[in-house]
């Protein structure tokens, strides 16, 4: 991939498109695919990586959070490198990235056969890091990239670049739909499912072969890389810190007090390499709002297939759900540019976070299947202009800040979304399945309670293990397979062990009771899962509120207008 950079000015500055603009466009397109193909395959797996390494559904959420944490890390880290070292090399960066990510998640199986659960929770959770890392670093291109190249355009270019990932979402579904399996088939194995990612990357390596980047609209109109950095200002950063600490803490393991004092100096480094530029209120209240968007669209999509499968007590439905509402988004996002004309971004935004709220409301609600396709096709409507419109809003009212203030708004999204989303979706869902199943048999919830608490930010509860979850469904069989396969392998004594007394469990202590636990578990399975939505609807609620604020303030100053990056 021999990407090269076109110096002078950018597309913009001549106020010509260049030649390749388009085929650039629709390479970032695949980028962004590739990682909804694999996000969308790892949402349909999750229930396997449940049963197979008995996982907690705080666990899951951990493993998929890890992945987007990465995500949004590598998206800051690219963005404030990406203006001096050039878009090309990044992408191939992100290209050998995404190649190593699959190596290592796709050596789990050999990694819970060696050490057992605590070595494949490791093994998927910094396979899923790498391919967040490989995500992050495309995104940090793609998004700038498409900016430069349609300056007068970004809200639509931008929504056409993001179709990318709902058409991900729906190829991903349908092929987990298709391997998932039926009652009485086994699902294809996850290793070649989670494989499907690797052909949107082969694809979008080959169109980047030989192709000139343009340089970022900041670079291209010579704004300074210092002054690109003060436009985000302390003002911006002290978001991004905040998330930072709590990664620090959470996925790191460091003491709060430690966690703070990391995050407090790098605010200082970053004030001190900046003169200490208070940056922009505008920008850091933008950060904050799509810290929001990133926790409601990433942090439910994580779930939402799981959960609305729970209800319609069919996983298969539940995938079919979400490549659906991934279908009203794949064709919706090509219309934003004609609906932004008549709106707004903002006026825009407002309607969506309205219809985000009322959507999941309603799906938390939700009692027959074809509720939840009304409720579902409402929440689709909702999310789909949420992310790409917000960056678009971003790069239009601080284009100075060039790949910077893009990247960071697209890097806070993605780490609320690992931090906060995917786990505290995932602990409402451990806490409300316990709090019930514990109310209603507290004999049946120390049967399958987890044998250790959860813990979300300053909250802890004790969730259902997954492993003694799933052998309600198949009856101790698949344990039982894994168990020999183990033995067979000669993992290691102690993990044979572990599994032997999952097994002994199952044999001894929990099959006589199975018919009759069976109920009770999955009503209180399904009552976690509707919580969940319900509460997460709060969030696109207060959003709605946040795009009212911002109307009124552009409004109290002379209405919304882009701006440019050399004025």
């Amino acid at each position: 991939m021999q990407a090269k950079e076109r110096g002078g000015k950018s597309a913009h500055g001549s106020n010509e498109t260049p030649t390749n603009a388009h085929r650039l466009l629709w390479a970032g397109f695949m980028a962004i695919l590739a990682a909804g193909v694999g996000f969308s395959i790892r949402a349909g797996i999750l229930g396997q990586w449940e049963e197979q390494y008995g996982f907690t559904r705080t666990d899951l959420g951990t493993i998929t959070g890890g992945g987007l944490t990465g995500f949004g890390i590598i998206i800051l880290l690219s963005s404030l490198i990406a203006d001096r070292i050039g878009f090309g090399p990044l992408m191939f960066a992100a290209f050998l990235m995404h190649l190593v990510s699959a190596g290592l998640t796709l050596a789990t199986g050999a990694a819970f056969a060696a050490g057992g659960k605590p070595l494949a929770f490791q093994c998927l959770f910094w396979g899923m890091f790498l391919f967040a890392i490989a995500n992050g670093i495309a995104e940090a291109v793609v998004n700038p990239l498409v900016a430069t190249l349609f300056p007068k355009n970004k809200t639509h270019y931008l929504n056409i670049l993001h179709a990318g990932w709902p058409g991900g979402l729906i190829l991903g579904g349908l092929a987990s739909y298709f391997m998932v399996g039926g009652p009485d088939a086994k699902p294809v194995a996850w290793q070649t499912q989670i494989s499907l990612f690797l052909v949107p990357v082969v694809l979008y390596g080959i169109m980047m072969v030989g192709q000139r980047f343009p340089k970022s609209e900041a670079s291209g109109s010579g704004v300074s890389y210092r002054d690109m950095l003060g436009e985000l200002g302390l003002a911006g950063v002290a978001v991004i810190c905040g998330l930072l600490a709590l990664f620090f803490k959470s996925d790191l393991g460091l003491s709060p007090l430690v966690a703070g004092g990391i995050a407090a100096a790098l605010l200082a480094a970053f004030g001190a390499a900046t003169g200490f530029r208070f940056g922009h209120l505008l920008l850091a209240f933008l950060l904050l709002v799509h810290a929001m968007v990133g926790y409601v669209e990433l942090g439910t999509d994580s779930w939402i297939s799981r959960i609305t499968g729970t209800i319609m007590a069919s996983p298969a439905n539940g995938l079919l759900l979400f490549v659906y509402t991934s279908s009203l988004m794949f064709i919706l996002r090509f219309f934003a540019g004609p609906i932004v004309e008549k709106i707004s971004p903002l006026g825009l935004l407002a309607v969506s976070a309205v219809f985000g709220a009322t959507g999941l409301y309603l799906l938390g609600s939700a009692q027959t299947a074809v509720m939840c396709i009304v409720a579902a096709t409402v929440y689709g409507i909702g999310k789909t202009f949420l992310w790409p419109t917000m960056l678009a809003v971003v790069s239009e009212q601080f284009p100075k800040g060039g790949a910077i203030t893009i990247g960071a708004a697209g890097g806070v999204g993605m780490l609320s979304a690992g931090l906060l989303g995917g786990p505290g979706i995932g602990f409402i869902q451990d806490q409300n399945t316990s709090a019930l199943l514990a109310k209603e048999s507290p004999a049946v919830f120390e049967r399958y309670k987890s044998p250790k608490e959860n813990e979300f930010l300053w909250l802890r509860t004790t969730g259902l293990d997954g492993a003694k979850v799933g052998m309600l469904t198949d009856g101790g069989t698949d344990a039982k397979r894994v168990l020999a396969v183990m033995e067979q392998e000669k993992a290691k004594p102690e993990a044979i062990e572990a599994q032997k007394g999952l097994v002994n469990w199952w044999n001894d202590v929990a099959s006589p009771t199975a018919e009759a636990d069976k109920p009770l578990v999955d009503a209180a399975v399904l009552h976690g899962g509707r919580k969940a939505l319900e509460r997460t609807a709060l969030v696109p609620a207060a959003m709605f509120g946040c795009y009212l604020l911002l109307l009124l303030f552009f409004k109290a100053t002379g209405g919304y207008k882009a701006k440019a990056a050399d004025h």
